[in-house]
């Protein structure tokens, strides 16, 4: 009878609990949650070299766009939906001259790019990701990006099995 009453409280948590897939990739996070419609890859850091400063990147992309966002708490935007243009390139290759990027809040800046498997191969293999705007070295920055191959192989898997 026990058994019984915990199968059907089981049942009933299978309901009650949104669905979510997560996945660890060293200390990506990989995971579609309820809200949004594609899978993100996130990491996020502290590094000792730069007062112990927090550093979050979040990675999405879907047929037509890639979504990049970074968090960083130097940073002071002072408007937010400013358009800022940026070099963004990893360790190993220029990705993009002159980049846009969106503020979204003083700690926040977003890229949104045309899909292109160019920046993802480039993102695959690096091990830094640089983001160096323009007439402005003090706010430039350098994200550590371990394991990027293997993150986003899990990110396509999960973007492939959504739903």
């Amino acid at each position: 009878m026990i058994r019984i009453v915990l199968a059907i409280a089981l049942l009933a948590l299978c309901f009650v609990v949104p669905a979510r897939a997560q996945t660890k990739v060293g200390d990506w996070t990989i995971e579609k949650r309820a809200k949004d419609t594609h899978c993100n890859a996130s990491r996020a850091y502290k590094d000792a070299d730069d007062e112990n400063r927090d550093y979050v990147m979040v990675v999405s992309y879907s047929n037509d766009k890639i979504v990049l966002v970074v968090i960083y708490d130097g940073w002071e935007w002072e408007k937010a939906g400013a358009i800022l243009k940026a070099d963004f390139s990893t360790d190993q290759t220029d990705i993009m001259k002159k980049a846009k990027w969106e503020v979204m809040d003083k700690t926040t800046v977003r890229g949104i790019f045309e899909y292109d498997q160019k920046i993802i191969d480039a993102f695959t293999k690096a091990k830094r990701l640089s983001i160096d705007f323009e007439d402005d070295d003090d706010n430039s920055i350098e994200f550590q990006t371990p394991r990027a191959g293997e993150a986003l192989a899990a990110l396509k898997f999960c973007e492939e099995n959504r739903k």
